[in-house]
């Protein structure tokens, strides 16, 4: 899975296709489920363990001012006119009509308490939304800015376990001289101040260089270890920059037999074949 994508999901910014595909793959790798359950159950504690309450009172100061402001904008209703007086007309034979009465006007009362009801409710939902809006906002950023964190301790973590991993190995060849045998490589006449070493395990094959001192290489250039055997060259493998430098043990090329060993200057990445007159350093067994 991509590094981010299941923060991405748990915060929310993948679009419904990205969020597809890492629903897929949490249902097909259980590794990838666990992260994902233990990202999103981390955004819950982190979100309750941050809500913000709104402050004691909020709701009646609201309604205070709601219920203040319509009253000073409601007009005030006219006095209702007396009805007018209904004639009545006397039932007899020669006329049996009565006139009926004039219905009554319908009442508002109702209505105007139900629409400041409403108001009043729809004011105090905008005002929590708000809240909630704003308090998820700063959640996410807070944890987008916690995983950050967490990924940078991670890899800086990872780096250290590699360097005590290497560390300990060094430690190890140097401190087992029954198992590598130590041959010092003196520098050629060209270059009489250069001095390196090898560390050779015969039974495990195993090849460790040293570096003390080495002339700076041009542009381009990379010192390559040969192993001899039976005067045959068998490349070793070239040396990076900080071996070059004396930065500690480097680990080459397992080799099977060897007699010698000695280092020429090669184009970057190495060569075939060793170029004799750039050997630096050369030490037989």
């Amino acid at each position: 899975m991509e590094s981010g994508r299941l923060e991405q999901y748990a915060l929310g910014e993948l679009d419904p296709a990205a969020r597809a595909e890492v629903e897929a793959q949490a249902s097909r790798y259980p590794e990838v489920r666990e992260e994902l359950d233990a990202l999103l159950a981390g955004l819950d504690v982190y979100a309750e363990a941050h809500a913000i309450t709104p402050p004691a009172g909020m709701r009646e100061r609201v309604l205070g001012r709601v219920l203040a402001e319509i009253g000073t904008a409601a007009p005030t209703a006219p006095a209702a006119a007396p009805a007018p007086e209904v004639p009545t007309m006397r039932v007899s034979a020669s006329n049996p009509h009565v006139a009926s009465p004039p219905p009554a006007a319908a009442p508002t009362a109702r209505r105007s308490g139900w629409a400041i009801a409403a108001s009043v409710a729809l004011l105090l939902s905008l005002v929590g939304n708000a809240l909630l809006y704003t308090n998820l906002q700063q959640t996410r950023s807070d944890l987008a800015v916690a995983l950050s964190e967490q990924t940078r301790f991670a890899s800086a973590t990872q780096v250290m376990e590699r360097r005590l991993s290497s560390t300990q190995e060094q430690l190890h060849v140097l401190r087992s001289p029954d198992e590598y045998k130590l041959v010092a490589l003196a520098g050629t006449p060209a270059h009489p101040t250069a001095r390196a070493r090898v560390l050779f395990n015969k039974v495990a094959h195993r090849v460790y260089v040293d570096v003390a001192q080495l002339p700076p290489l041009p542009p381009g250039k990379q010192y390559q270890l040969w192993a001899l055997d039976q005067g045959k060259p068998v490349d070793a493998g070239v040396l990076t920059a900080a071996t070059t430098a004396g930065d500690g043990l480097q680990q080459m090329k397992d080799i099977g037999s060897a007699q010698a060993f000695a280092m020429t200057v090669e184009p970057t990445g190495g060569s075939a074949g060793p170029t004799l007159d750039t050997m630096t350093v050369i030490g037989n067994i």
